[in-house]
């Protein structure tokens, strides 16, 4: 690691990146977001990239981060295809068949752990795991609800109701389980964020000490963090916006905010509190007649933590009235 500048980032020696609206949107890089974790890698910090998505496999994914400039390998991607399929392993024999209800990256991750994939209930599979695919059939999701009914172990890649693309939001993988689920009448266990398995599985790989947990997601990746006792970065390029954070839950509430990746290169901006309220940089928020007030000026993402900060308190371990807090973003334009 580089001499200590005052960076977020140089708190810590590993950073496991969500990519989906972390990194990039769809096909296209998130502005600044290669830069900063060329930058990251160049200062030392491990780069592991840690996604809910298991439709595609770690090269595929690896070739695509580094078309869009972002210094990535094969063995620093860590999908939830991977934690579904070493939980599996370690709950049924070696060589059992697992029907597999989506892509190439499950399919992969499981003969890596000596298990068989197969695509029909006839095969009798021990198991049946599910995760997004583009492709996914009827058929599949028939063949999985059927191998569910008769006793397979049922496995959820994630359980991502939404995914973030360049054209919105679009059905993720938790809504595609639903339909095995409802037909089978068994709940999946979730090998993804924010349940321990993805997170057991990049600890694994990555032997972090310091890792910092970054995402745009508040019920998968900073639930995730919160779970497992690290600290989090919330960026504000996809999913998650500042009314979501300021109306989180506890479980719900990053350590850090940043508007995107070049965040983690900016000094650490102290949040305080004082009699008029909490204070980060050139902005104060205090709680009067019940509403959350904002005033100053200067970075909105100060004014949007010290916003966090004055909230969170007066909520404690509940969560804020949104009508309570809503101007607050307005006035910062957020």
């Amino acid at each position: 690691m580089s001499e200590n500048t005052g960076a977020l980032v140089d708190a810590y020696d590993t950073l496991l990146l969500d990519l989906d609206g972390v990194v990039y949107l769809g096909k296209q890089a998130v502005p600044g977001a290669p830069e900063a974790l060329v930058k990251a890698r160049d200062l030392g910090v491990r780069l592991a990239y840690v996604t809910n998505n298991a439709s595609r496999t770690p090269g595929a994914i690896a070739q695509h981060l580094s078309q869009l400039g972002v210094p990535a390998a094969p063995a620093d991607v860590v999908t939830s295809a991977q934690a579904a399929a070493r939980l599996v392993a370690e709950r049924v024999p070696a060589g059992s068949a697992v029907l597999v209800v989506g892509g190439m990256g499950l399919r992969m991750a499981l003969r890596e752990h000596g298990l068989r994939p197969v695509t029909t209930a006839m095969d009798d599979p021990a198991a049946v795991v599910q995760g997004i695919a583009e492709n996914l059939s009827y058929g599949l999701l028939s063949e999985g609800a059927l191998a569910v009914r008769r006793g397979a172990w049922f496995v959820a890649a994630n359980g991502d109701t939404t995914m973030p693309t360049g054209r919105g939001e679009q059905p993720g993988n938790g809504a595609m389980s639903r339909v095995i689920a409802t037909a089978a009448g068994v709940e999946p266990v979730v090998a993804g964020k924010p349940e321990p398995p993805l997170h057991r599985e990049s600890m694994i790989r990555t032997r972090a000490e310091r890792p910092l947990i970054v995402g745009d997601r508040l019920d998968t990746d900073i639930e995730g963090a919160t779970r497992a006792g690290v600290d989090s970065l919330l960026v504000l390029t996809g999913v998650a916006g500042p009314l979501d954070v300021l109306t989180a839950a506890p479980r719900h509430r990053p350590t850090h905010i940043a508007a995107d990746l070049s965040g983690l290169h900016a000094p650490v901006v102290p949040v305080r509190p004082g009699l008029g309220g909490w204070t980060c940089g050139g902005w104060t928020a205090a709680w009067q007649d019940g509403k959350l007030v904002l005033t100053g000026e200067g970075d909105p993402v100060d004014g949007l933590r010290a916003a966090c900060a004055a909230t969170w308190e007066a909520a404690g371990d509940g969560q804020a009235d949104e009508d309570a807090v809503k101007a607050a973003p307005a006035s910062l334009g957020l």
